[in-house]
C-alpha cells in the first residue's frame, strides 16, 4: 500500500539539495530548505516552497545537528525527510530518529545503513551470499593477528577502517617490519575520524579500476539494476571524474558486475537507490562497498538511462513498485562527469572565498548542476564542490569532446577551481584510450602543465 509524501524536509544543502527539490518539484511535492547562518542567501532556500535555519555555521550545530533537524521537519509540517549526500545520509541513527518522529526517511532503512556502513560485516555477508572478496579479514585484535593474517593473504595489503570512507584510515603496506606500527597509526586515524577505531586487512590490488553498479530496490523484492559507472580517477582516494557505461570492459565482465550486484542487494532486502562497489584486477572483480543513499555521480547513469533516480528514491518511499522500471537497460550513449572544486588544482588544497565572475557552458548535451552564482562565497565550512559538469552523446570520443569545450567554457573568477586539472586529464592519452586505473593521477600528474594551464585562464 502507497503512503503519499506531501512536503520534503532536505536535511541537506548546495547542488544537492537543488537537484532534490527540482525531482519533488516536478511530482507536485512541496519542499523545505534547512540551511546554516552561513547559508541564509544560498539559492537551496531561495528556491524551496520555505526555508528554516538550523544553526550557525560549522556542520556539527546545523546539517549534523539531529534534533534542529527534527524540530525544523516538525516545525514545517513535513512528512518526509530526504538526506541527499554526505552528512547524516548513511547515518542510522537518524534514519531511525526520523521513522520515530512519524517522518517518512527517503531512503533504506537504518538496518541497511548499519550493515553496510560496518565494512567488515558487509565483507562477511557478501561472502556468504556469494558475492566475489578480496582475500583478508575481520576486525584485528592484535598486531600480531595482523602479521599473521599478512603473511597468509601475502604482501602487499592494504589496512582499512571498518566504518571507513573516503581514504582515511586507509593504509597500504608492502614491508612485513612496519606492518604493526602502520596498523596502529591506522587505528588512530579511525578512531579520530569516525570514532571507532576498528580496522581490518585486504589484499592489496596494485592496478585496480572502480566500477560501481547502480541498484533501485523497491518494497516488495523487485531489484534492477542501471548499468555500471567507471569511476577510476581519483585524486587522495576521491572520485573526481566519472563516466558511465565503464569503457573496455569486456561484456561478459560486464554482465557479471551486474548481476553480483543485484545479488549483493538482494541478500540484505534493499530498499531504495543504493550503488554497489567494486575493485576491478584484470577480469576479475570484488566487492569493495555499497553506498547506501545517492551517489554524487547519480547524473551520468541518468543520462544513460532516462531514468531520474531521485525521483525513484520518492516513489520506493511511497511504497511504490518498480514496475515501470521492470526491464533490461541498454545504454544510450556515453556521458562524463567533471566535478569542480573550489581548489587548488596541483595541491588540491581548498579554496573558499569569493566568486566575482562565473559563467557555465551550455548546449546541446551538456549539463550542469550547481549551487553557486556570482557574489556566491565559498564557505570554508564545507565541502569544496562548487558543481557537477555533465556532458552527454552517442559515442564517448564525441563525450569527451563534448567535455573539452564545456570545460573551455567554464569561467570561475575569484577563487581557484580544479577545472585546469580536469582540462589536462581530459587530454591524456591513457584517459583517451581508456586505459586508465585509480592511480593514473598520483603516477602521471604534471604538476607544470597543470599550473601553465591554471595560469592561463587567469
Amino acid at each position: 500500500m502507497t503512503q503519499p509524501i506531501r512536503k520534503v524536509l532536505i536535511a541537506n544543502r548546495g547542488e544537492i539539495a537543488l537537484r532534490v527539490i527540482r525531482a519533488c518539484r516536478e511530482l507536485g511535492i512541496r519542499t523545505v530548505a534547512v540551511h546554516s547562518t552561513v547559508d541564509a542567501e544560498a539559492l537551496h532556500t531561495r528556491f524551496a516552497d520555505e526555508a528554516v535555519c538550523i544553526g550557525p555555521g560549522p556542520s556539527p550545530s546545523s546539517y549534523l545537528h539531529i534534533p534542529n533537524l527534527i524540530a525544523a521537519a516538525e516545525l514545517s509540517g513535513a512528512d518526509a525527510v530526504h538526506p541527499g549526500y554526505g552528512f547524516l545520509a548513511e547515518r542510522a541513527d537518524f534514519a531511525q530518529m526520523c521513522i520515530k518522529c512519524g517522518l517518512a526517511f527517503i531512503g533504506p532503512l537504518p538496518e541497511h545503513m548499519s550493515l553496510m556502513g560496518d565494512k567488515v560485516a558487509a565483507r562477511t555477508r557478501m561472502e556468504a551470499s556469494g558475492v566475489p572478496v578480496l582475500p583478508g579479514t575481520g576486525v584485528l585484535q592484535s598486531p600480531q593477528e595482523a602479521r599473521s593474517a599478512a603473511e597468509r593473504i601475502g604482501f602487499p595489503v592494504i589496512v582499512k577502517a571498518s566504518a571507513g570512507g573516503g581514504g582515511r584510515g586507509m593504509k597500504i603496506v608492502h614491508d612485513p617490519d612496519v606492518l604493526e606500527q602502520t596498523v596502529a597509526t591506522a587505528q588512530a586515524e579511525a578512531q579520530a575520524a569516525f570514532g571507532c577505531g576498528d580496522v581490518y586487512l585486504e589484499r592489496y590490488v596494485t592496478s585496480p579500476r572502480h566500477i560501481e553498479v547502480q541498484v533501485v530496490a523497491d518494497h516488495h523484492g523487485n531489484v534492477v539494476d542501471l548499468l555500471e559507472r567507471e569511476c577510476s580517477v581519483q585524486r587522495r582516494h576521491q572520485k573526481i571524474l566519472e563516466e558511465a557505461p565503464s569503457y573496455k570492459v569486456p561484456e561478459s565482465v560486464r554482465v557479471a558486475l551486474r548481476k553480483s550486484a543485484v545479488t549483493a542487494a538482494k541478500a540484505i532486502r534493499y530498499r531504495s537507490v543504493g550503488t554497489v562497489e567494486f575493485l576491478l584486477d584484470g577480469n576479475d572483480f570484488y566487492f569493495m562497498e555499497m553506498n547506501t543513499r545517492i551517489q554524487v555521480e547519480h547524473c551520468v547513469t541518468e543520462m544513460i538511462t532516462g531514468v531520474d533516480l531521485v525521483q525513484e528514491q520518492i516513489r520506493i518511499a511511497t511504497g511504490e513498485p518498480l514496475g515501470h522500471l521492470d526491464r533490461e537497460f541498454e545504454a544510450k550513449g556515453h556521458a562524463i562527469e567533471c566535478r569542480i572544486n573550489a581548489e587548488d588544482p596541483v595541491t588540491f588544497a581548498p579554496q573558499p572565498g569569493t566568486i566575482e565572475a562565473l559563467h557555465f557552458p551550455g548546449g546541446y548535451g551538456v549539463r550542469v548542476d550547481s549551487h553557486v552564482y556570482q557574489g556566491y562565497t565559498v564557505s570554508p565550512h564545507y565541502d569544496s564542490m562548487i558543481g557537477k559538469l555533465i556532458t552527454h552523446a552517442a559515442t564517448r570520443e564525441q563525450a569527451l569532446a563534448r567535455m573539452r569545450g564545456a570545460l573551455d567554457e567554464t569561467i570561475v573568477r575569484g577563487i581557484r577551481t580544479n577545472v585546469p586539472l580536469h582540462r589536462w586529464i581530459l587530454d591524456q592519452q591513457n584517459i583517451i584510450e581508456g586505459g586508465y586505473d585509480t592511480h593514473f593521477l598520483a603516477q602521471n600528474l604534471d604538476v607544470d602543465a597543470v599550473q601553465a594551464l591554471a595560469e592561463e585562464e587567469h
